[in-house]
């Protein structure tokens, strides 16, 4: 895979290689320096606990995490903790909130950050270095890990004016659209490899159901972050239909955000959702989609009230208890095919380790997040998958399901061309605030490509 960060491309390979903080079957509590030892039993997801040493007695402390990842995948989160607090003493308080990119930076005006915050944006990340100087840069344990277990460009989205302040955590492949294999199946319909099959299909699904389901379904509400899962639509559609070079130059502002490239692509994500006869299935018309919760828009799959469903690979935890996940099961997802060309564009995302205070304790729960020990554990603490990452000691085998394999495997693939999500690289006010409102008026309000993408030009911070 490619990934490119403006115009700099450079190769991200996701292999195994050494490990500084090796995963061992050690169990590491019951110390007796409280949490420094170097035991070497058996239990899974276990660590190697005298990387901790040097932090000192670590034992009844205690570190704040802020984060928007909440039910179900915080279960599995916390979960991944549990080797760090065994090993230190130390508790893990964990606080999961749909509202977080809104509520963060309220806190910090008001001298209240928490320990740490899991930033979902690099952009959200560069508003809290540059306009409240409140990240600490990321401790030289941190940096090392980094540098070893990530490709730079990832170190880089952790940048901000040269100083690295997060350690990227886990990694998301947004480029796929669900849907259910035995009703393609059953109708006889193909995967499509191509835009013009996949637009192909839609027309066919419309004209063949009369009304009934609808080809595709979306839904865009997601509390205060409303709006985001449709940026997600368009820049999928800018990677494919303007290339990579345009995006970096979109996301950059090195060409306005109104620019006609942009407003095409608009366009083009408005040939499906914006058509009343491609959406929303089981859940209303176009404007249902501003409403309709981004976690459960997919469901009418399930129903056969719809078809297809674009989401992230992450989308695979929000299916009902019960779903199975498979070529064959209840649902699967197929990559979002590419306009032209035989590259793979391919969307890419992740969060980031952002630190408040520099306590020790909270170092060193900084340092075992940014390892390949914490990779792993979460791998082996998420049986239900639904997780990856692009940290290149990640043994892949140890990730759950088929369909998190393929995202890793997408991850690792030369052949694929990647970018970060360009709401998440905007500056705050766009990327997470016009861009998010803009895509929700495009669905609510009926507004135009132009008049949208006019909206949220308007709104980029002049300096």
């Amino acid at each position: 895979m490619t990934i490119r960060m403006a115009s700099k491309r450079r190769a991200i390979a996701v292999a195994a290689t050494g490990a500084s903080l090796a995963l061992v079957l050690a169990a590491c509590a019951d110390t007796d320096d409280g949490g420094g030892g170097e035991d070497e039993a058996t239990g899974a997801s276990a660590i190697d606990c005298s990387v901790f040493e040097e932090f000192g007695d670590l034992e009844g402390t205690e570190v704040s995490v802020y984060t928007t990842i909440v039910e179900p995948e915080a279960e599995t989160q916390t979960a991944s903790y549990v080797p760090f607090e065994d090993c230190t003493g130390v508790t893990i308080n964990y606080e999961g909130s749909r509202e977080m990119e809104a509520q963060l930076p309220v806190r910090v005006q008001a001298g209240s950050p928490p320990d740490i915050a899991i930033l979902p944006q690099p952009g959200l990340l560069q508003t809290l270095v540059r306009d409240y100087d409140a990240v600490l840069p990321a401790p030289e344990q941190v940096e090392a890990n980094v540098d070893e277990f990530w490709a730079p460009e990832w170190k880089e989205y952790g940048t901000v004016d040269g100083t690295f302040y997060a350690a990227p955590l886990g990694s998301n492949v947004k480029s796929y659209v669900w849907y259910s294999p035995s009703m393609f199946e059953e109708a006889g319909y193909e995967v499509p490899q191509t835009w013009d099959e996949m637009m192909e299909l839609t027309a066919t699904i419309a004209e063949g159901n009369e009304g009934a389901a609808r080809p595709w379904c979306a839904g865009v509400e997601s509390g205060d972050a409303t709006g985001w899962p449709g940026t997600d639509w368009i820049e999928d559609v800018v990677l494919r239909s303007a290339g990579p070079d345009v995006y970096d130059q979109w996301y950059t502002h090195e060409i306005p955000f109104n620019d006609p490239q942009i407003v095409e692509a608009f366009d083009t994500a408005g040939d499906i959702l914006k058509n009343p006869d491609y959406v929303n299935g089981g859940l209303g018309g176009v404007d249902s989609i501003a409403t309709a919760t981004w976690t459960d828009a997919g469901y009418p799959i399930l129903d056969q009230n719809c078809w297809m469903h674009r989401a992230a690979n992450f989308y695979q935890t929000q299916w009902p208890e019960g779903t199975e996940v498979s070529p064959d099961g209840d649902v699967y997802a197929f990559y979002l095919p590419a306009i032209e060309g035989d590259e793979k564009p391919t969307l890419v995302a992740g969060e980031f380790i952002g630190a408040f205070t520099d306590r020790p304790e909270v170092q060193a729960f900084q340092t075992y997040l940014s390892s390949d020990a914490w990779a792993n554990a979460k791998a082996e603490e998420t049986p239900a998958g639904g997780w990856v990452s692009a940290n290149n000691g990640l043994d892949p085998e140890l990730l759950a399901t088929d369909f998190d394999r393929l995202s890793a495997e997408i991850l690792a693939d030369p052949a694929t061309v990647a970018r970060f999500d360009a709401s998440d690289l905007m500056p705050a006010a766009v990327g997470t605030d016009s861009f998010w409102n803009g895509m929700t008026e495009w669905f609510a309000s009926d507004e135009t490509s132009q008049q949208v993408t006019d909206k949220i030009e308007d709104s980029w911070p002049s300096k």
